[in-house]
């Protein structure tokens, strides 16, 4: 079902993020993950890619299986970072027979640490806003997500020529735009205000993702180039015993987040879960949905 029409229903809608598994082990750990956020009813999924458009083979092949598996909305990532416009229209023709309705369209990064700077594929896209263009051009009954980032992409310091290259996507074709995580609802709020500002006005999905241990919050920084980690939070988190003590700090946190997010009516929360279940259905029993 296209994203674009599941998110015009009355409701907060939940979503969550997966990436591929490179290995039998823990591709059997991320589908007893799966079984368990079900009874969630989230309105759709998504898979993505690795650092620097790595790791296709894996993502093609979970998304093909979530879509014969199980009965998901799927919105499979495509980057165009080393991609030429063949391999996009590769990977669109194998999704459309699989019978996927969604893509998240993402410009992509070079591997963290590499040096390398971001080069599209032969005859690729040097811009998100152009592989969006042509997979509406080419694929119309596609439905289209794009990233959007409430405190500004590490690579646009100028926040108002960000805002426009948002908008660039929006108007190229994007039916909805999930944002990076953050940890303060406030800049959310302001991100939104400065959408409508600029006259982009598809929904918007909030980014969450929960700490759950030391290990976790190392990965977010990484994830989240110019993400702001609140101090409150750091500082509850240095005076915490073990991972078990993070893990309760985190997901209070999230769960107080996700709580002002859906007493503010917004369009939905995008979990970014590790491919883990156990903070997402903590928050979601916090907010009372009923889950075995």
């Amino acid at each position: 079902m296209h994203i674009a029409d599941i998110l015009t229903h009355d409701k907060v809608h939940f979503s969550f993020e997966f990436f591929p598994p490179k290995t039998d082990e823990a591709s059997n750990a991320l589908f007893e993950t799966i079984k368990q956020l079900l009874p969630i009813d989230p309105s759709f999924v998504s898979v993505t890619y690795g650092a620097g458009g790595s790791g296709k083979r894996y993502t093609q092949e979970l998304v093909v299986r979530l879509r014969r598996e199980t009965p998901l909305n799927i919105a499979a990532h495509l980057t165009a970072i080393g991609a030429s416009q063949a391999d996009i229209k590769e990977q669109m023709d194998k999704y459309v027979e699989a019978g996927i309705d969604n893509v998240v369209a993402l410009r992509g990064d070079p591997p963290k640490g590499s040096g390398a700077q971001y080069q599209p594929g032969e005859k690729g896209f040097m811009y998100a806003a152009e592989m969006v263009a042509y997979i509406k051009k080419n694929y119309p009954r596609v439905g289209i997500g794009v990233a959007g980032f409430p405190e500004g992409h590490p690579e646009t310091p100028n926040r108002l020529k960000e805002m426009d290259y948002l908008k660039a996507k929006v108007d190229s074709g994007a039916d909805y735009i999930c944002t990076q995580l953050f940890f303060d609802n406030h800049v959310f709020y302001d991100f939104c205000e400065r959408c409508q500002l600029a006259g982009i006005n598809v929904p918007i999905l909030a980014g969450i993702m929960p700490v759950t241990s030391l290990q976790s919050l190392h990965k977010i920084a990484d994830l989240a180039l110019g993400s702001h980690i609140p101090a409150k939070l750091l500082r509850a988190i240095s005076r915490a015993e073990n991972d078990a003590a993070i893990e309760k700090i985190g997901t209070h946190w999230a769960t107080e987040q996700v709580f002002d997010l859906y007493d503010n009516n917004i369009h939905g929360i995008h979990f970014y879960t590790l491919n883990h279940s156990k903070a997402t259905i903590k928050i979601c029993q916090r907010l009372g949905l009923s889950i075995p």
